[in-house]
């Protein structure tokens, strides 16, 4: 995941490095299932036709998925961005806020619009610190996120995604059932 869910130039742009290859997948494609892939001229010009490397697949340039694709681009804008992480800030620091008020143990990481949600007051670094997360706590968290009518994925160990699709109104629906959840979930 480090596509365009991190920003408008995907990681390579928000971390400030030039790749030599550069994989994208389905968002590329409106959701739908494809990847795309570039990179530099010195690699790309060995790929057919410029170069002897055959690339294909049973839904190679599917026109539902290419049409999606480039009727999604066209909405991705920097200005789309911008408003996307606004989105997201307000949704983070009402996650801490609630969190704070009924004293959940969290860390939220966050690239872009994605973050973790980790029920543990360590810092999450990688595999081994993220399992020292709270799991009955997150099983119960869940559970009541979904009562709430918020749907999320179903492990610890998975994103929480925003995107340009969701309103004011989404986050608010979504803040509220935080709050009542880390209320139900401290006692």
């Amino acid at each position: 995941m480090t596509g365009f869910r991190v920003g408008y130039h995907s990681a390579q742009g928000h971390f400030g490095i030039t790749p030599d290859l550069t994989c994208l997948g389905k968002v590329i494609g409106g959701g739908l299932p494809v990847g795309a892939y570039g990179g530099k001229r010195e690699i790309i010009e060995h790929i057919a036709p410029s170069g002897p490397i055959y690339q294909a697949g049973t839904l190679s340039g599917n026109p539902l998925a290419m049409t999606a694709g480039y009727e999604t681009l066209k909405l991705m804008t920097e200005s789309s961005y911008e408003e996307l992480n606004k989105k997201v800030d307000r949704l983070e620091e009402g996650i801490r806020q609630a969190a704070n008020e009924y004293n959940i143990p969290h860390t939220i990481n966050r690239a872009g619009a994605m973050m973790g949600l980790f029920f543990t007051n360590e810092d999450v670094v990688n595999f081994d610190t993220a399992k020292s997360s709270d799991l009955d706590l997150f099983a119960k968290y869940y559970r009541s996120m979904a009562e709430e009518g918020v749907f999320l994925a179903p492990s610890q160990f998975e994103g929480i995604f925003l995107s340009t699709a969701h309103t004011d109104q989404d986050i608010d629906k979504t803040l509220d059932a935080f709050r009542k959840t880390f209320e139900k979930i401290s006692k």
